[in-house]
């Protein structure tokens, strides 16, 4: 069955960088978009990143220029380079994937099929 796969979280000092990674397994990446997101406690999951199976990328305003979401199709794979991390970025980070049609960038938490287990991020 389809499962995600994530790693690459961690403690970083203010201003450093982590890189995640986001495994698809059961199915083949190519016709599925993937998205990030994050949650902090207290807060609302909020997406972050997107890519789109044309290889179209999105970023939030909060993380635009700082972020960067990149894949790897044939380890079927998404990463997010994560640099200048702010105490703010501190959060759990997840990814999703959809395979149904639309850009990752506008669907919401329940327009997504898969889910991974997620990473803690902290910023500190």
């Amino acid at each position: 069955h389809v499962q995600l796969v994530e790693s690459g979280g961690g403690s970083v000092q203010p201003g450093g960088s982590l890189r995640l990674s986001c495994t698809l397994t059961g199915t083949t990446y190519n016709t599925y978009c993937m998205k990030w997101w994050r949650q902090a406690p207290g807060k609302e999951r909020e997406g972050v990143a997107s890519i789109e199976p044309d290889g179209t990328v999105a970023y939030s305003d909060s993380v635009k220029g700082r972020f960067t979401i990149s894949r790897d199709i044939a380890r079927n794979s998404v990463f997010l380079q994560m640099n200048s991390l702010q105490p703010e970025d501190a959060a759990v980070y997840v990814c999703a994937a959809d395979p149904r049609p639309g850009p990752c960038h506008y669907k919401n938490v329940g327009d997504f099929r898969y889910w991974g287990q997620g990473t803690q991020v902290t910023v500190s």
